[in-house]
């Protein structure tokens, strides 16, 4: 039997189907709803279930998990977790920030970790080598950072971010690419700098839907894993407290 996880982000839904911990199958969705939930019944025995969502709760598809799980689990702020949450205000802390740091305190268990989680914002928290979520801090992505620099000025255009730049550009538009995306990537480096003067043997993950931009860009050693955020909410789903 076959555990779902589903995560439903800010542009798009992404699920996990694993089995005793491997993830046999794994899509992104633009849309997700009944007709994509019979689609994975047909196809797999799933036996519970797990949603995730930081965008407002689709009741027709609530009340399908429920009516088909032997088990469901809405991940909110009284989930029971296998790490311990230190952030002060658990009911704002984003769902998809504390299921990739499940995600990487079971690839890692008792271990200082940075996560950071390249998406529509970058996100960097920690989990310390108590097992416990500390915190983090929030940061515009790739996609807001080009955005805003053409909404809030007059004559900037709107670049489409390239993976392969120099440190600085020779036009406006190679320029502004430089600036977005090499930012960014002294902007990691630097928390990573900074915690690791804290956090002695700082591990750091990399996942998000931008995450290849940065990956052999980081000066660091990173795990880098796009399955992260799944691997956590199927560790949560499987924990027993």
């Amino acid at each position: 039997m076959c555990n779902l996880v589903i995560d439903q982000g800010n542009s798009s839904t992404k699920i996990g189907v694993f089995d005793k911990g491997v993830l046999l199958f794994s899509e992104r969705y633009p849309m997700f709803g009944a007709l994509e939930i019979a689609s994975i019944w047909s196809r797999f025995e799933v036996e519970d279930s797990i949603l995730s969502s930081v965008v407002d709760l689709d009741s027709e598809l609530l009340s399908l998990l429920q009516a088909k799980s032997h088990r469901f689990v809405l991940l909110d702020e009284s989930t029971p977790l296998p790490i311990s949450n230190l952030y002060e205000t658990p009911k704002t802390l984003g769902r998809d920030r504390l299921a990739v740091c499940v995600g990487a305190n079971f690839l890692k268990p008792d271990s200082n970790l940075l996560v950071i989680d390249a998406g529509t914002a970058v996100t960097y928290d920690i989990v310390n080598s108590k097992n416990q979520y500390v915190g983090g801090t929030i940061s515009p992505g790739l996609d807001m950072r080009a955005r805003s620099l053409h909404n809030f000025t007059k004559k900037l255009p709107l670049v489409e971010v390239k993976e392969d730049v120099g440190i600085y550009g020779t036009t406006t538009e190679t320029a502004l690419q430089s600036g977005v995306l090499n930012g960014l990537v002294y902007e990691m480096d630097g928390y990573v700098n900074a915690l690791s003067s804290v956090y002695p043997d700082l591990s750091v993950f990399l996942t998000g839907g931008s995450s290849f931009y940065f990956e052999r860009k980081l000066k660091s050693v990173i795990f880098a894993n796009q399955n992260l955020l799944l691997v956590g909410l199927n560790r949560i789903l499987s924990f027993r407290c």
